[in-house]
Formats: structure tokens, sequence, C-alpha cells
């Protein structure tokens, strides 16, 4: 039996880590190109140690054709120019030791480049007698419909809009893509398949990587004989269709397999990306200790809740939606209370480069609240049990993109063919007019993955100190104000208080590993809860407005007098719990008993 220190599952060194999430292309340019690279990360590594990270997730820098901004891999196991070379790499993760710091690696291994070796060799042959390689991926041949015209294989739609599959003329078949055109997707099925993917993670184990973020790693396994996807959108040829590959039958025979013969032979860190998913019971068997799969996943119910649902029933991410605090209180309740007695581990996060700006999407990022709800949530992540990963330009505030600027701003190959998509919808229900798009824009405004992927604000100089050349993406216009190097020299930061609220995280072991309750569930203003292990108890009181609150502690009474230990305001003061706390705009409190 535990003691009554200690958690319902074993302590570990990744569940206490703080995890930061660097976009390679956007952090740090050392060479003047204009694209980040990894000596601009080497050169910033005691930046990141002094704020509190203990490991570092590099998104992908491998060979690449930025079809899908890196990942869409072209080699597994080298480096793509733009970021350096395998010795570069190598510099890297030695300096990182150095520091007793970590790294992860994205793994990306539903699909690759289709200007990999691999799927090169695959489309150059039909018949797997002279070509190994057909199998590797997933091939079909063509349907053809009543009048002879040459169909894909199925109804399936893209993620990024139009048919799952595309047309290869030498072979006259098609291959499957559940992302864009040029990311083939593996075929799992073939155990050849597997081994080269274990084989590659090996290399980069024994190369001193410590452990792997999974891209999409719920959807390696499609079910059998990939049958057409019901039709919910009858004004569309293609249909939704994760219902057909997202937690396939034999998803987790292979990720059981990838532990037993890479991951359970080293003391990695694992997380696991699982879109389409929102059902935790589906999420369970992933993280179960007692399924010798991945440590945790990335479950995304928190970040469709400011997303429009259709008709249909799907997550429309571009399309915003008023989201109420309740959603967000049910949404963290529901996953900081989950199966905790057997051993689910949670990824606790708020921004990624798949999503915008939180102070844009939950906090306010007017001049007179951005930096106050930036650091209440901050004091949100770091009071929740579960590993915690902050994303690069959230430790300064760093909000979206000014509602300025035009399309041509933006990058993203999900945010254009969103765009083209519905304008095409429009102009074939309305022809030969010119659509209104100033919706579509707004969403695009708020909620585009761009946000997340304009280069880091280092200083007030050109181009904000991310390059002396032409950045690749245009930086936020508010880099002068807003940016690193003000922000170490200010006490009153939110720089400075991530590192003080990670200092705490790492303090009391109750915020990593304690029970969550919730207080006054339906108040609509405060977020109050607390956490509790042994005999400490940690209380949160968050307030979500921007007009003052009052909030009783009559739940927990027994908390009045808990020491106070750390505040958003400038002016917090020390004073212990009283019976009833007096909250003004967007001021959170963190107090232990």
């Amino acid at each position: 039996m535990p003691t009554s220190a200690d958690p319902p599952a074993p302590r570990a060194w990744w569940k206490e880590a703080v995890v930061y999430q660097i976009y390679p292309i956007s952090f740090f340019d050392s060479n003047g190109d204009g694209f980040g690279d990894l000596n601009g990360i080497l050169a910033k590594l005691d930046y990141l140690k002094d704020l509190g990270v203990d490991v570092l997730w590099l998104s992908p820098i491998y060979r690449s054709p930025l079809a899908d901004m890196g990942y869409d891999i072209a080699d597994y196991r080298g480096i793509d120019p733009r970021y350096g070379t395998l010795e570069d790499w190598d510099r890297l993760i030695a300096a990182v030791h150095e520091r007793g710091m970590k790294l992860m690696m994205d793994l990306v291994v539903n699909h690759t480049s289709d200007e990999h070796e691999w799927f090169i060799q695959s489309r150059s042959d039909k018949d797997p007698s002279r070509n190994p390689k057909r199998d590797w991926y997933i091939w079909r041949p063509p349907k053809y419909d009543a009048q002879g015209n040459r169909q894909p294989p199925n109804n399936w739609k893209s993620v990024f809009q139009g048919s799952a599959w595309d047309y290869d003329e030498k072979t006259g078949e098609y291959y499957l893509h559940l992302y864009v055109t040029k990311q083939p997707d593996l075929n799992w099925e073939n155990s050849a398949v597997r081994d080269a993917v274990f084989e590659m993670m090996e290399w980069w184990v024994d190369r001193g990587c410590d452990g792997f973020r999974m891209d999409v790693i719920n959807i390696i396994s499609k079910v059998d004989g990939l049958p057409e996807a019901p039709i919910v959108d009858p004004e569309e040829k293609y249909q939704p269709a994760s219902a057909f590959f997202a937690n396939g039958p034999r998803v987790h025979q292979y990720i059981r397999e990838m532990n037993d013969r890479v991951l359970s032979r080293h003391d990695l860190i694992t997380v696991g990306e699982t879109p389409f998913t929102q059902n935790a019971q589906d999420l369970l068997p992933y993280v179960l200790p007692s399924r010798r799969e991945l440590n945790m996943v990335f479950q995304f119910e928190l970040m469709s809740i400011d997303s429009y649902i259709d008709p249909y029933g799907t997550d429309v991410p571009l399309i915003p939606r008023d989201w109420k605090l309740k959603d967000l209180k049910d949404v963290i309740t529901r996953w900081q209370t989950f199966e905790r007695d057997a051993g689910f581990w949670n990824a606790v996060f708020i921004e990624n480069h798949d999503h915008s700006r939180s102070v844009s999407r939950f906090g306010n990022d007017t001049p007179e609240w951005r930096s106050l709800s930036a650091k209440l949530l901050a004091l949100l992540e770091v009071t929740q049990s579960g590993t915690l990963y902050v994303y690069q330009g959230q430790e300064i505030g760093t909000k979206n993109a000014p509602p300025t600027w035009p399309l041509e701003e933006y990058k993203d190959v999900a945010t254009l063919n969103f765009w083209n998509s519905v304008l095409e919808r429009r102009r074939r229900e309305s022809p030969g007019s010119d659509p209104d798009m100033s919706d579509v824009m707004d969403g695009i405004r708020r909620k585009a993955r761009d946000h997340a992927r304009m280069p880091m604000q280092w200083n007030d100089s050109s181009h904000a100190g991310f390059t002396s050349g032409t950045p690749w993406m245009r930086i936020n216009d508010d880099y002068p104000e807003w940016n690193v190097a003000a922000q170490v020299a200010s006490e009153t930061s939110v720089w400075n208080f991530w590192k003080r609220a990670i200092e705490m995280r790492k303090r009391y072991a109750v915020l990593i590993y304690g029970d969550f309750t919730l207080l006054s569930s339906e108040h609509e203003q405060v977020f109050a809860y607390t956490r509790a292990l042994g005999k400490s108890t940690a209380l949160v009181l968050l307030n979500f407005h921007h007009a003052p609150v009052q909030f009783s502690l009559s739940e927990v009474a027994h908390l009045v007098g808990a020491a106070f230990v750390l505040g958003n305001y400038p002016d917090s003061d020390l004073e212990a719990a009283t019976s009833t706390v007096t909250l003004r705009g967007y001021e959170g409190h963190l107090y232990i008993a």
C-alpha cells in the first residue's frame, strides 16, 4: 500500500519534468538564412535552463520538402540542411546533457514524405515480387462509376480537405494519404515497416535521444477492408472517416510491440498525439502502466471547447465558437480525476504548434489584461497533475497575429486549404458571385495554427533578434515591447512569473501528484480547486474575468489560514487565506496548507 505521502502510481522523473516544445524553424536563426536551426537552439540552452526547463521537445528537424512543415519526412536519419547537420545535433545533445537536461524527438511514422526513398521505391513497380517495398504503403486499384470514370478506392476525406487518395499514373493505383498528397501513409500491417521504424528509433536512442513525442500515433492501424465512410454531408463527395482509422483494430498491438522492442529497454519519456478521440476510455489503454505502451498521451478536448461542431458532429477548428468557464472546468476536472488509481497520467498543455495562442483564446490579450491573464493561465497549468508542457513563446505571453494581417501572411497548409475549400463551395452555391469571406478570415485570425508558428521574439532589434536575414515568416508586430530580453529584465514580467511558478511546482509535490477536487462548480467567474497529497493541500483560486469578485472558502473552511505562496499581481501580498478572498480582474492565488 502507498504511504500517505505517495500518489497512487509510482513517482518518475518524466512525471515531474517541465517539457519545452521548440518549433525549430521559428526558434532562433544562427546563420542569417531566415530559418531557425540547431545551432540557434544550442545558443539558447542557458535561457531554457534558467527558466526551469528539464526536457526539450523538438518538432521535426529531419530532411523534408516542408509540405506540412516537416511532418512530411524524406529521411528519418538525416537533418534537413535548413536546420544543420547530424554533427550539429550531436553537439546539441551533448550540451543538453551537460546541463542536466534531456531531449525528445518528434516521431512521425504514420506517414512519410512522397520524397522518402521508401516511397520512391514503393511507387516504382506494383509487382511485389520485383518491388519488395510496394506493400510498405497503402495502395489500392481505382473504382469506376457508372459512366466509366475513374474514382478513388473509397470516399474518405483527407484531414486537409479533398480525397484521402492520390492516383499514381505509373502504376495505375491510388495511395492513401490521410493528410496532404505529399504524405503517403505507411502500411503498419507489414512487419518489415515496423522493423524499419523500430530500428530507426533505436538508432536515435543510441545517439542520445531521451524520448519521443509520437505524431498521430493512434491512426497507424486502419479498419480492415477500408470501407466507405457514411455520408454525413450530402453536398460533399468525400466524407469524414476517422472512425475507420483512429484507434484502429491493431494499434495497441503495434505500440506494445514498439514498447517491447525499443521503449522498455531504455529510460525514456514518451507521449502520443491522439487526435479524433475525446472519449477518455478510448485513450486509457495507451497510458495504463499495465498495458506497457506509452507514458501519456495528448488529448485535445480542451483544445476543442472554442471550436465549432458542425451538424454532422465534426470538430471544425477554424470556425470559432464561444466557450464558458464551466466548459473549461468540466474538461480539466474530467482529466484530472480520470483513472488515477489505475495509474493514468496526464500531459498538461494549453498551447502547441497546432493551435493559436492561449492568451488570445482563453485569456484576454488586450493591453490592460494581457500580462495578468497570461500569468493566470500559467498558474492554471502549473497546478495541474501531469507532465507540464510549455510551448515556445508561451513564457512571454505571445499572442495571435494582429487582425490587420491579410491572408497572404498565413503560411499553413491547413489554413490555406480551409480558405480555398470554403471559397470553392460558396462559388459553387452562388455561381458568378464574389463570396463574402469575412467570417472565414475572422476564424483564421482567431484560430489558425500560423499564430503559434511566428518566429520567437528575442529582443527589440530588427526582426526581433530572431535572424539577421529575412525571416521565413513575418514577426508579430508587437515585438518591440513584447520580447524575451525585456521580460527577463523585468521582475513583474510574464517570463519571471513562469520561472517562479515552475519553481513552486518543483518545490511542492502536491502540485504534481495530488488528488484534484473542484470547488464551486457552477461559479461563472472563478475556477477554484484543491490538490491534496498526504498532509499537504494546495488551494488554487483563478478569476477568469476582468471584474473583481469575492470568493467564499465556506466549502473548504479548514483551509482558512493556508499560506499564500504565489499570485500573479505584482503587489500580491503574502497574507494567509481568509474566509472570503477578494480577487481582482484575472487574479490568481495559490495557497499551501
